[in-house]
């Protein structure tokens, strides 16, 4: 790995704060919605939004906390580490100064990711169902809420990622320009698809409802059969895998670092059967509902599925950065590192 590797650069800077921003105007804008939804007396709305506000801040802080006291563990235990041998004490001093921006930069950008499919992705699906049903005048304020949580749903994957592959001397960078671009156009595309998708499934029935939960339960059992080790805590861990098992309801990513070639084809075939399905179904059950609207959903719905699997077979055939060590797949908290480190290895995505 080149010695700019180890720099936190003025761009990685630039991003960190972009994602900061993004988050917060999304909090904003949803904060924003709730009071108009009152002072509107549709408080069952109110109550959604901000009980999916509170949801995110909640589980995120709690992971925020944990980490504290485990990092400070690990400094009580062990202050100063290894200490390096004199010729080479700059550069070291020097890379570990980087290497704790990344370690930060990393974890900061889980706690968006966290907090963005426990509360900007239901709120998400809320506001679309809404929309949809045409019960209100749609305001600016409502498209701005959806615009900021498409793209900070996408953005916090995205970054993730990015973070992720550079704080791990073992795994190879993920590449600026283009692939960055076609990595965020698949999950953006992907997410957007299926979020459209179950709120068509929603308007044809609120026991739309109870299928979606047992999709999370599925989704957190298949979790539990993987058998992660993020945490430090047997309840943490919990409390992790249901956070993952909502998060793999909107789209696929990889919390074991083992080949995924199957379990991705498995995922996105049946993504594509709801996709298909969703837009079927209403037309048949409810040919009443308004062809102009239904007409636009079903070209995203489609148009989104398609460019979206498109980008992410031009992405893992073409961009995806293939060089690594034989130990990448070796990921949540395998080996005898600290929980900074186990923090890092987790999620690695193929």
């Amino acid at each position: 790995m080149s010695t700019s590797d180890f720099q936190y650069t003025k761009l990685r800077w630039f991003l960190t704060i972009a994602g900061m921003f993004l988050y917060a105007g999304d909090i904003v804008t949803d904060i924003s919605l709730t009071l108009t939804f009152y002072q509107e007396e549709h408080h069952l709305w109110a109550g959604l939004t901000l009980g999916f506000i509170v949801l995110g801040l909640l589980v995120s802080q709690i992971f925020s906390y944990a980490w504290f006291w485990d990092d400070m563990n690990d400094f009580v235990i062990n202050p100063k580490g290894k200490t390096p041998s004199q010729d080479c004490l700059n550069v070291k001093e020097r890379r570990e100064k980087h290497q704790k921006l990344f370690c930060m930069a990393t974890d900061l950008s889980m706690l968006k990711m966290f907090e963005t499919f426990l509360e900007s992705a239901p709120q998400l699906l809320l506001q679309v169902y809404i929309v949809l049903l045409g019960h209100r005048k749609n305001s600016i304020l409502q498209y701005l809420s959806m615009a900021f949580s498409f793209i900070s749903i996408a953005w916090s994957l995205v970054d993730y990622r990015r973070c992720l592959r550079r704080s791990l001397p073992h795994i190879s960078e993920m590449p600026s320009g283009l692939p960055t671009v076609i990595y965020l156009l698949y999950k953006l595309c992907t997410i957007t698809s299926l979020i459209l998708s179950y709120s068509l499934f929603l308007i044809l029935s609120a026991y739309t409802t109870v299928a979606l939960s047992i999709v999370w339960l599925l989704m957190t059992m298949w979790t539990n059969i993987l058998q992660t080790n993020f945490c430090s805590s047997k309840v943490l861990e919990a409390l992790y895998r249901l956070v993952v098992g909502v998060i793999l309801m909107f789209t696929f990513f990889n919390v074991k670092g083992h080949d995924t070639k199957v379990a991705m084809r498995i995922y996105y075939s049946t993504f594509t059967l709801l996709n298909v399905a969703s837009p079927i179904l209403l037309a048949v059950l409810m040919p009443q509902f308004n062809e102009n609207t239904i007409l636009v959903v079903d070209i995203l719905i489609l148009g989104g599925m398609f460019l979206g699997l498109l980008c992410l077979v031009l992405y893992y055939m073409r961009l995806h950065p293939t060089t690594k060590l034989p130990d990448t797949d070796e990921v949540d908290g395998l080996s005898k590192e600290n929980n900074s480190m186990r923090r890092m290895r987790t999620f690695v995505q193929p």
